[in-house]
C-alpha cells in the first residue's frame, strides 16, 4: 500500500495563493533573469529608480513562490516608477515581467496584447537581449493559444537575435522544442515521426545550457516525450540526471512543478516498463514531499496539483479508497482558490475512481461537475493546453464521452435529456478548440421551438457501441444503440472512442462513391449506416410526419454524405430534407423571403497557384445572375480586398463563392482561395462581418467548389468552423469537389427552388439534389451527395 506516513498526518489548510496556470512538463514561466535586472540596476540613479528596483525584485520573489497576482501588481508599480524616472528600458522590462505574471495567471490574451505592444516598440530599436526575451515570450504565448505557424516565426527571430548577440539560446531552444512537440501531436501525416525527432533534438540542444533550471526543464520535457512514445530505454537514461538537478534547485514553484511532472512521467513509465522505473512507494514519497514543500511556501495551487497527482498514483494502483480521499482533497483546495483548470482534471479523476467502485450515481455527479467546470473555463482551455497537458483529444473530449456512457447505462428520460445536452456541449467545445478560442456563447432551444416538422438525430461514438438519440417535438426522447465487438472482455471508460468497424464502413462508403470504380454491392455500406442511424426510428418518424432530419453527428460520422444513405429501396434524400448542425444552441431560425435574394457571387475559373482551373464556375455564376440580383467578382476581380469592399458597401443576404478551398480538422489548413491569396478561416469573420452584419447577417453562405482535406476523417470540423466563423445563418458546402457541369446544374435548380413560396433552404437543396438523382447523366451519388447544409435549415 502506498501510504507514506508523512502524508497521512497532513493537516490540510486552505490558503489564498495567486492563481497560476500549471506549467506541466513543457515550460516553466520565470521572470526576467537576474542578469538582466542587474544590467538595469546601473541606471537606478534616482529615488524612482531605486523604488522600481525594489519593486522588481519583490515581484520576482512573489512569482517564484506562486503569488502571480501580487507579482503582477508589483511590476505594474515598477513600470509606473520607471515612467516617472523617464527610463524607457526599465518600462519595457517591467512590462515583460508583467507578461510572465499574466501567463502564470492564465490571462494569455491580455499577455499577448501586452507583448504585441512591447514588440511594436522594440521593432524600432536595435537587437538586444530584451528584444530576444520579448520575442521568446510572445512565441510562447502564441504556442499556448494554438497559433503554431506564427509562434515558430517569432521564436526563430528570437533565436537569431540571441545567437547574433552570443546570448544563451537555451530558453528559446526549449520553447522551439515545445513547439515541435505540439506540431507533431497535431500532425496526422507521414511527417509526424520527423517532427518528434526534431523536438527531441531541440530538447537535447537546450539541455546543453549551464542554467540548471532550463536544463532540468529540457530533460523533463524530453522524458515526457519519450515516455508518452513508449521509448522506455531512452527515457530511463534521463532519470539520474533529473534527480540530481532537482536536488540542487532552490525551493520554489518551479521546483514543485518539476517534481510533480517528474512523478507523472515516472507513473506512466512504470505502467508499461520496469526498466529504470521508480517503485510506486518512491513516487508516492516524492509527491508527499512536494505537498509539504508547497505548504512551506504557502503555494496552495502547487499543493492541489501534487495532491491530485498522488490521487492518480493511487488510482493506477487500484487503491480506490486512498485515491478517492486524496482526489477529493485536491478538488477542495483547487476550488477554494478558484483554480478551475486544476479542479476539472481531479473531478474527472474522481468520476473514474467512483465508477471503478460501482458507484455510478456519484460518478455521474463528479463527471457532471467536470463538464460544468469545462463550461466555465470555455476560452481559458486554450491557455491551459500546453503547460497543463490539457490536450483536447486526451483530456477534454473523453470527459464528455465518458459521462454520456455512464448516463446511457440507465437510459431514463432524465438521463437521455442530460446525455443530449452533453453531446451538444461536446460539439461546442470541439469548435472552440478548433479555433483555440471561445467563439460560442449561446442558449439551447427545444426542437419544437425551431421546427415542429423536424427531428434531430444525435449520435455519439462509445468504446463498444454507437449510441443514437432521436428528438421529436413534444415527445419523449428515443434511444437505440448498435454494439460492436471489442478486443477487451470488459468495456472500459478508458478505451478510445475510435471503432474499427465504423472506420471500415466509413471507408467502404466513400470507396463506393467513385463513379469510376465498380463494386458488387455498392449500396451495402450506405444501408449499414442507415441501419445504425435511422432504421430503429422509422415508425416514430412516420407517425410524427417528419419532413426534415437534422443531424448532430460525432467524430468521423460528421463527414458522412447523409443524402446517399439507403434503406434498401431509396436514398435518404428521397424521403427527407437534411441538415447538419453542431446543436440546436447554435443559430437562430429564420426563413428567407423573396426580397432577401440579393447575392454577392465570386469565384475563380482559371488555374491559380497550383490549383486547377474550374471552367464551369463562369457558367455557374452567369446562371445565378440570371436567377437572382447578383453582384459579381470573377477571376482577377475576386481578390480579398475587393470582396471586403463589396461586403462593406452593401448588404448581401446571400454570399456565393465558387472557388477552391479546403476544410480540415486543423484551423491553419482550412481556407478559401482568392485571386491574390487565401482567406484563412480565422480571418473569415472579420471579412464577412463587414457592414451592418449585427442587424442584417448573411442568411446563406454557399461554397460550391471546396472539399475536405484528403485523409482527414475529422475534416468536416473545418466545414462547421467556416459555417460558424462566417456568421451566416446557413452554409451550403461540399464534402468533395465535384464536376463543374453537375455543380452548375444543381446550383441553378437550388436557386430556382429557393424562390418558391414556403420552401425551406433544406427542401430547396433536396429538390436540387433530386433533380440530379432523377437525371440519367448525374444519378450517381458522386454528383449530388456531397452537398450538405449546415445551420439553419428553414
Amino acid at each position: 500500500m502506498l501510504r507514506p506516513t508523512i502524508f497521512l498526518k497532513l493537516a490540510l489548510s486552505l490558503g489564498t495563493a495567486g492563481l497560476v496556470i500549471l506549467t506541466g512538463e513543457r515550460a516553466i514561466a520565470s521572470p526576467v533573469s537576474s542578469a538582466s535586472l542587474q544590467s538595469l540596476s546601473t541606471l537606478f540613479t534616482t529615488d524612482y529608480l531605486s523604488k522600481a528596483q525594489d519593486l522588481n525584485q519583490e515581484g520576482a520573489r512573489q512569482l517564484s513562490i506562486g503569488n502571480a497576482q501580487a507579482a503582477l501588481e508589483l511590476w505594474e508599480e515598477a513600470e509606473a516608477a520607471y515612467t516617472q524616472a523617464g527610463d524607457t528600458t526599465g518600462q519595457l522590462g517591467s512590462k515583460l515581467n508583467q507578461v510572465q505574471a499574466l501567463q502564470a495567471l492564465g490571462q494569455y490574451r491580455r499577455a499577448r496584447a501586452l507583448l504585441e505592444q512591447i514588440n511594436t516598440h522594440l521593432n524600432t530599436l536595435p537587437d538586444s537581449p530584451l528584444k530576444a526575451s520579448s520575442l521568446r515570450s510572445l512565441g510562447t504565448v502564441l504556442l499556448r493559444v494554438g497559433d503554431l505557424s506564427e509562434s515558430k516565426r517569432v521564436l526563430k527571430s528570437s533565436l537569431a537575435i540571441s545567437q547574433q548577440l552570443n546570448e544563451d539560446p537555451s530558453s528559446t531552444l526549449l520553447a522551439l522544442g515545445n513547439l515541435g512537440r505540439a506540431q507533431a501531436e497535431r500532425d496526422q501525416s507521414e511527417t509526424k515521426p520527423t517532427l518528434y525527432l526534431q523536438a527531441i533534438a531541440l530538447y537535447q540542444e537546450a539541455a546543453a545550457t549551464t542554467n540548471p533550471e532550463t536544463r532540468l526543464q529540457a530533460r523533463l520535457n524530453l522524458l515526457s516525450l519519450l515516455t508518452d512514445s513508449k521509448q522506455a530505454a531512452q527515457a530511463s537514461l534521463l532519470l539520474p540526471e533529473i534527480q540530481s538537478l532537482l536536488e540542487i534547485l532552490p525551493l520554489s514553484r518551479s521546483r514543485l512543478y518539476a517534481q510533480v511532472n517528474f512523478a507523472e512521467s515516472l507513473i506512466k513509465l512504470a505502467a508499461y516498463s520496469s526498466q529504470g522505473a521508480a517503485t510506486p512507494a518512491a513516487i508516492a514519497q516524492l509527491l508527499a514531499d512536494t505537498v509539504y514543500q508547497a505548504r512551506e511556501l504557502g503555494d496552495v495551487r502547487s499543493e492541489a496539483y501534487a495532491l491530485g497527482q498522488l490521487g492518480y498514483l493511487y488510482e493506477t494502483s487500484k487503491q480506490w479508497k486512498d485515491a478517492e480521499q486524496v482526489t477529493r482533497q485536491a478538488i477542495q483546495i483547487a476550488q477554494s482558490i478558484q483554480a478551475e483548470d486544476i479542479a476539472v482534471s481531479w473531478q474527472w479523476q474522481l468520476g473514474r475512481i467512483l465508477h471503478q467502485q460501482g458507484r455510478t450515481p456519484e460518478a455521474i455527479e463528479a463527471y457532471s461537475q467536470a463538464v460544468d467546470t469545462l463550461g466555465v473555463l470555455r476560452g481559458d482551455l486554450v491557455a491551459i493546453n500546453p503547460d497543463a497537458q490539457f490536450s483536447f483529444r486526451e483530456q477534454v473530449e473523453p470527459i464528455y464521452r465518458q459521462l454520456v456512457q455512464l448516463l446511457l447505462e440507465e437510459p431514463t428520460e432524465r438521463h437521455l435529456q442530460q446525455a443530449r445536452a452533453v453531446i451538444e456541449a461536446l460539439q461546442i467545445a470541439e469548435l472552440n478548440n478548433f479555433f483555440r478560442e471561445a467563439c460560442l456563447d449561446t442558449l439551447p432551444q427545444s426542437i419544437e421551438q425551431v421546427d415542429p416538422k423536424a427531428a434531430v438525430v444525435y449520435s455519439i461514438l462509445l468504446p463498444d457501441r454507437l449510441a443514437v438519440i432521436l428528438s421529436l417535438p413534444d415527445q419523449p426522447l428515443r434511444y437505440h444503440f448498435t454494439r460492436f465487438p471489442t478486443s477487451s472482455q470488459e468495456t472500459s471508460l478508458f478505451q478510445n472512442q475510435d471503432n474499427r468497424i465504423i472506420d471500415q464502413t466509413f471507408d467502404d462508403l466513400f470507396a463506393s462513391l467513385s463513379p469510376f470504380i465498380s463494386s458488387a454491392n455498392p449500396l451495402q455500406p450506405h444501408q449499414k449506416i442507415y441501419d445504425w442511424l435511422i432504421r430503429p426510428f422509422e415508425q416514430d418518424l412516420a407517425k410524427s410526419e417528419t419532413q426534415t432530419l437534422v443531424f448532430v453527428l460525432d467524430g468521423i460520422l460528421q463527414g458522412l454524405p447523409l443524402a446517399a444513405l439507403h434503406d434498401g429501396r431509396q436514398h435518404l434524400i428521397e424521403k427527407y430534407s437534411l441538415a447538419l448542425t453542431p446543436g440546436l444552441q447554435i443559430l437562430p431560425s429564420r426563413s428567407l423571403t423573396p426580397e432577401q435574394f440579393r447575392t454577392l457571387a465570386g469565384g475563380i475559373s482559371e488555374e491559380r497557384t497550383g490549383f486547377s482551373a474550374l471552367p464551369g464556375v463562369a457558367e455557374e455564376i452567369k446562371q445565378i445572375s440570371a436567377l437572382v440580383p447578383a453582384n459579381v467578382l470573377l477571376n482577377q476581380a475576386f481578390t480579398t480586398k475587393a470582396l471586403s469592399e463589396k461586403l462593406a458597401s452593401a448588404t448581401f443576404p446571400i454570399v456565393h463563392l465558387a472557388t477552391h478551398g479546403q476544410f480540415s480538422s486543423q484551423v491553419d489548413n482550412t481556407f478559401l482561395l482568392t485571386w491574390d491569396g487565401r482567406i484563412q478561416v480565422k480571418d473569415l469573420d472579420r471579412l464577412l462581418e463587414m457592414g451592418d452584419r449585427q442587424n442584417q447577417p448573411i442568411e446563406l453562405l454557399i461554397l460550391s467548389a471546396c472539399q475536405t482535406a484528403k485523409g482527414d476523417k475529422r475534416a468536416v470540423l473545418g466545414m462547421a468552423g467556416v459555417a460558424l466563423r462566417s456568421g451566416a445563418r446557413s452554409t451550403i458546402a461540399t464534402l468533395w469537389s465535384v464536376q463543374d457541369d453537375s455543380t452548375s446544374e444543381l446550383m441553378t435548380q437550388f436557386y430556382t427552388q429557393l424562390q418558391k413560396p414556403g420552401i425551406t433552404r433544406a427542401e430547396a437543396l433536396r429538390q436540387a439534389q433530386l433533380s440530379l438523382l432523377q437525371s440519367t447523366r448525374y444519378q450517381h451519388p458522386y454528383h449530388w451527395a456531397p452537398f450538405v447544409l449546415i445551420g439553419n435549415w428553414r
